[in-house]
Protein backbone atom coordinates (compact mmCIF):
# COMPACT_ATOMS: atom_id res chain seq x y z
CA UNK A 1 0.00 0.00 0.00
CA UNK A 2 1.69 3.42 -0.74
CA UNK A 3 1.49 6.49 1.49
CA UNK A 4 -1.17 8.03 -0.06
CA UNK A 5 -3.46 5.25 0.59
CA UNK A 6 -2.34 4.68 3.90
CA UNK A 7 -2.88 8.61 4.64
CA UNK A 8 -6.46 8.15 3.10
CA UNK A 9 -7.29 4.96 5.16
CA UNK A 10 -6.13 6.48 8.44
CA UNK A 11 -8.35 9.70 7.83
CA UNK A 12 -11.07 7.68 7.37
CA UNK A 13 -10.57 6.21 10.95
CA UNK A 14 -9.96 9.43 12.75
CA UNK A 15 -14.05 9.75 11.41
CA UNK A 16 -14.73 7.02 14.05
CA UNK A 17 -13.36 9.41 17.18
CA UNK A 18 -16.19 12.36 15.92
CA UNK A 19 -18.68 12.94 18.29
CA UNK A 20 -22.21 14.03 16.25
CA UNK A 21 -22.92 17.75 16.60
CA UNK A 22 -19.56 18.61 17.71
CA UNK A 23 -17.60 21.06 17.24
CA UNK A 24 -13.67 19.57 16.05
CA UNK A 25 -10.03 21.38 15.76
CA UNK A 26 -8.93 20.69 12.24
CA UNK A 27 -4.69 20.97 11.54
CA UNK A 28 -2.84 21.33 8.65
CA UNK A 29 -1.30 18.59 6.34
CA UNK A 30 -1.62 16.27 3.41
CA UNK A 31 -2.99 13.81 5.95
CA UNK A 32 -5.30 16.27 7.17
CA UNK A 33 -6.43 17.26 3.56
CA UNK A 34 -7.21 13.31 3.03
CA UNK A 35 -9.24 14.04 6.11
CA UNK A 36 -10.98 16.95 5.47
CA UNK A 37 -12.08 15.33 2.10
CA UNK A 38 -13.66 12.33 3.48
CA UNK A 39 -15.32 14.98 6.31
CA UNK A 40 -16.97 16.60 3.91
CA UNK A 41 -18.69 13.79 2.51
CA UNK A 42 -19.88 14.16 6.06
CA UNK A 43 -20.30 17.33 7.25
CA UNK A 44 -23.42 17.41 8.77
CA UNK A 45 -21.74 14.91 11.37
CA UNK A 46 -20.41 18.33 13.02
CA UNK A 47 -21.55 21.75 13.81
CA UNK A 48 -18.31 23.55 12.81
CA UNK A 49 -14.73 23.46 12.85
CA UNK A 50 -12.15 25.41 14.31
CA UNK A 51 -8.58 25.52 11.91
CA UNK A 52 -5.01 25.79 12.79
CA UNK A 53 -4.51 27.74 9.14
CA UNK A 54 -5.65 29.45 6.52
CA UNK A 55 -5.17 26.82 4.21
CA UNK A 56 -7.06 24.56 6.13
CA UNK A 57 -10.22 27.22 6.69
CA UNK A 58 -10.17 27.40 2.63
CA UNK A 59 -10.46 23.82 2.50
CA UNK A 60 -13.18 23.52 5.08
CA UNK A 61 -15.34 26.38 3.78
CA UNK A 62 -14.92 25.08 -0.08
CA UNK A 63 -16.19 21.82 1.45
CA UNK A 64 -19.11 23.91 3.30
CA UNK A 65 -17.91 23.22 6.76
CA UNK A 66 -18.21 26.37 8.56
CA UNK A 67 -15.09 27.83 10.04
CA UNK A 68 -15.22 29.05 13.83
CA UNK A 69 -13.21 32.01 16.04
CA UNK A 70 -11.75 30.19 18.59
CA UNK A 71 -12.39 33.43 20.39
CA UNK A 72 -15.96 32.81 20.06
CA UNK A 73 -16.70 29.36 20.88
CA UNK A 74 -16.69 27.36 24.96
CA UNK A 75 -13.95 25.10 23.90
CA UNK A 76 -14.18 22.21 21.59
CA UNK A 77 -13.65 18.17 22.58
CA UNK A 78 -11.52 16.82 19.67
CA UNK A 79 -8.48 17.84 17.46
CA UNK A 80 -7.45 16.40 14.32
CA UNK A 81 -4.03 16.99 13.39
CA UNK A 82 -1.29 15.00 11.46
CA UNK A 83 2.47 15.13 12.10
CA UNK A 84 6.08 14.98 10.59
CA UNK A 85 7.46 12.92 13.33
CA UNK A 86 5.84 10.96 16.16
CA UNK A 87 7.40 8.40 18.64
CA UNK A 88 5.80 5.57 20.50
CA UNK A 89 5.19 7.99 23.87
CA UNK A 90 2.78 10.01 21.22
CA UNK A 91 5.33 12.99 21.40
CA UNK A 92 5.53 14.13 17.74
CA UNK A 93 7.52 16.98 15.70
CA UNK A 94 4.95 19.18 13.85
CA UNK A 95 5.29 22.22 11.21
CA UNK A 96 6.72 21.45 8.02
CA UNK A 97 3.62 23.29 6.74
CA UNK A 98 4.70 26.20 8.87
CA UNK A 99 1.23 26.19 10.95
CA UNK A 100 3.08 25.19 14.30
CA UNK A 101 2.05 27.69 16.40
CA UNK A 102 -1.53 27.74 15.63
CA UNK A 103 -1.65 23.70 15.80
CA UNK A 104 -0.40 24.36 19.30
CA UNK A 105 -3.07 27.03 19.97
CA UNK A 106 -5.41 24.83 18.87
CA UNK A 107 -3.93 21.21 20.33
CA UNK A 108 -3.77 23.31 23.72
CA UNK A 109 -7.85 24.31 23.61
CA UNK A 110 -8.66 20.54 22.28
CA UNK A 111 -9.94 18.67 25.73
CA UNK A 112 -8.33 15.35 23.26
CA UNK A 113 -5.91 15.20 20.75
CA UNK A 114 -5.86 12.85 18.24
CA UNK A 115 -2.46 12.67 15.80
CA UNK A 116 -2.81 10.77 12.43
CA UNK A 117 0.19 9.33 10.53
CA UNK A 118 1.26 6.81 8.48
CA UNK A 119 4.04 4.28 9.57
CA UNK A 120 6.54 6.22 7.59
CA UNK A 121 6.52 9.07 10.48
CA UNK A 122 6.84 6.87 13.50
CA UNK A 123 10.47 6.60 15.01
CA UNK A 124 12.21 5.76 18.26
CA UNK A 125 13.68 9.47 18.70
CA UNK A 126 12.30 12.51 17.16
CA UNK A 127 15.07 14.55 15.07
CA UNK A 128 15.07 12.99 11.90
CA UNK A 129 12.41 14.97 10.71
CA UNK A 130 13.93 18.60 10.47
CA UNK A 131 12.58 20.79 14.16
CA UNK A 132 10.93 23.62 12.41
CA UNK A 133 11.23 26.99 14.98
CA UNK A 134 9.42 29.68 14.07
CA UNK A 135 10.68 32.72 14.80
CA UNK A 136 10.00 36.91 14.51
CA UNK A 137 12.26 37.74 11.97
CA UNK A 138 14.07 40.52 13.47
CA UNK A 139 15.66 37.61 15.47
CA UNK A 140 16.14 34.83 13.21
CA UNK A 141 20.08 35.07 13.13
CA UNK A 142 20.10 35.61 17.09
CA UNK A 143 18.19 32.49 17.21
CA UNK A 144 19.70 30.27 14.83
CA UNK A 145 22.87 30.79 17.07
CA UNK A 146 21.22 30.06 20.14
CA UNK A 147 19.99 26.79 18.24
CA UNK A 148 23.73 25.64 16.89
CA UNK A 149 24.61 26.27 20.50
CA UNK A 150 21.98 23.38 21.50
CA UNK A 151 23.31 21.06 18.99
CA UNK A 152 21.45 21.53 16.07
CA UNK A 153 23.95 22.02 13.12
CA UNK A 154 23.44 23.43 10.57
CA UNK A 155 20.28 25.44 11.51
CA UNK A 156 18.83 26.83 7.43
CA UNK A 157 15.72 29.22 7.02
CA UNK A 158 12.65 27.95 4.98
CA UNK A 159 13.66 30.79 2.41
CA UNK A 160 10.25 32.24 1.04
CA UNK A 161 7.72 30.81 3.39
CA UNK A 162 5.87 33.61 5.94
CA UNK A 163 3.34 32.05 8.26
CA UNK A 164 0.00 32.81 8.75
CA UNK A 165 1.45 35.01 11.61
CA UNK A 166 3.96 37.06 9.58
CA UNK A 167 6.95 35.40 11.22
CA UNK A 168 9.84 32.89 9.60
CA UNK A 169 10.88 29.62 9.85
CA UNK A 170 14.16 27.99 10.72
CA UNK A 171 14.60 24.26 10.53
CA UNK A 172 17.12 22.54 13.22
CA UNK A 173 18.86 19.59 11.44
CA UNK A 174 21.23 17.24 12.82
CA UNK A 175 18.92 16.79 16.30
CA UNK A 176 18.51 13.24 18.24
CA UNK A 177 15.96 14.78 20.35
CA UNK A 178 16.07 12.39 23.40
CA UNK A 179 14.70 14.53 25.80
CA UNK A 180 11.64 16.66 24.15
CA UNK A 181 9.90 18.05 26.95
CA UNK A 182 12.50 19.74 28.24
CA UNK A 183 14.39 21.03 24.68
CA UNK A 184 11.09 21.91 24.00
CA UNK A 185 11.31 24.35 27.11
CA UNK A 186 14.66 25.70 26.64
CA UNK A 187 13.76 26.36 22.96
CA UNK A 188 10.96 28.20 24.30
CA UNK A 189 12.75 30.70 26.79
CA UNK A 190 15.16 31.91 23.90
CA UNK A 191 14.12 35.63 22.98
CA UNK A 192 12.26 35.70 19.85
CA UNK A 193 11.02 31.87 19.60
CA UNK A 194 7.65 32.18 19.01
CA UNK A 195 6.84 28.38 18.96
CA UNK A 196 9.00 24.89 18.46
CA UNK A 197 7.29 22.08 16.79
CA UNK A 198 7.90 19.61 19.02
CA UNK A 199 4.94 18.39 21.04
CA UNK A 200 5.63 16.68 23.96
CA UNK A 201 4.84 19.21 26.72
CA UNK A 202 1.43 18.47 25.23
CA UNK A 203 1.32 15.45 22.90
CA UNK A 204 -0.95 13.62 21.26
CA UNK A 205 -3.98 11.42 23.08
CA UNK A 206 -4.45 9.22 20.81
CA UNK A 207 -2.23 8.10 17.55
CA UNK A 208 -3.52 6.51 15.01
CA UNK A 209 -1.17 4.75 12.36
CA UNK A 210 -1.28 3.67 8.93
CA UNK A 211 0.13 0.58 8.32
CA UNK A 212 -0.39 -2.24 5.72
CA UNK A 213 -2.46 -4.76 7.86
CA UNK A 214 -4.40 -1.90 9.21
CA UNK A 215 -5.00 1.06 12.13
CA UNK A 216 -2.83 0.76 15.34
CA UNK A 217 -4.09 3.05 17.83
CA UNK A 218 -2.01 4.26 20.66
CA UNK A 219 -3.37 6.37 23.43
CA UNK A 220 -1.67 8.15 26.56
Amino acid sequence: MNQDEKKKRVARAALKEIENDSVIGVGTGSTVNFFIEALAARRGRITGAVSSSESSSARLRAAGIEVLDLNAIDGFDTYIDGADEANRRLELIKGGGAALTREKIVAAAARRFICIVDDSKVVGVLGRFPLPVEVIPMARNYVARELVKLGGEPVCWRQGVTTDNGNQILDVRGLSITDPVGLESEINQIAGVVAVGLFARRPADVLLIAKDGGIETLTR
